[in-house]
């Protein structure tokens, strides 16, 4: 959290975590296809030959409010493949909030347990425990034939009461469910050390 005292403006920053290809970035740009122009700042895109995210993605979102303080929400998503766990760490630093992407196909389920462990990893180098960040975990991908179920995805993770979300984020679907989800946890942790 970043206190523009000039500008009246609390900026918060959530990253959009997990495995390559889970979705990330799909609901970062489905985020900004349906948010308001003038409620949004452009969405930045950095990408490599393959075409694929290589830093992150950028998207500022006006709210309403709070404490006569303006809240922006940034969010930023990097790529899940191994070679960026540098940047991946990295754009964790300063995290308010994070949404865990997991991928629901079967054969995701050991590169999804592999990149919740990472970024535990690098919150714990951060100080940060798990526990005192907001959280959210969608299950992206929810419309392949055989996806695994959220309760099954579930029991994989040690959530400690975060809050789930089931998602077709190509779709839109579970995609603002995940953002309010997401956005309201950090909003109360502000609320908290406020207070």
């Amino acid at each position: 959290m970043y206190i523009n005292w000039q500008l009246r403006e609390i900026n918060l920053k959530v990253v959009y975590y997990g495995p390559a290809l889970s979705g990330k970035t799909t609901n970062l740009e489905q985020i900004h296809r349906r948010v308001p122009a003038q409620r949004r700042s452009d969405l930045v895109s950095l990408k490599t030959s393959e075409d694929r995210t290589l830093y992150f993605d950028f998207l500022q979102l006006d709210l309403g409010k709070i404490s006569g303080m303006t809240p922006k929400i940034h969010l930023y998503t990097v790529p899940g493949q191994a070679y960026y766990e540098a940047s991946r760490k990295l754009v964790l630093r300063g995290a308010d909030g994070v949404v865990f992407v997991a991928d629901s196909a079967p054969d995701r389920l050991s590169a999804n347990i592999r990149a919740w462990e990472n970024m535990k990893s690098h919150l714990d180098d951060f100080n940060i425990p798990i526990h005192e960040i907001a959280l959210a975990i969608q299950f992206n991908k929810q419309d392949l034939r055989d996806a695994l179920h959220p309760d099954v995805l579930k029991q994989h993770f040690h959530l400690n009461g975060s809050p789930t979300y089931t998602a077709v984020a190509m779709n839109g679907v579970g995609v603002f469910e995940t953002l309010k989800a997401i956005t309201q946890g950090v909003i109360t942790l502000v609320h908290q050390h406020a207070g």
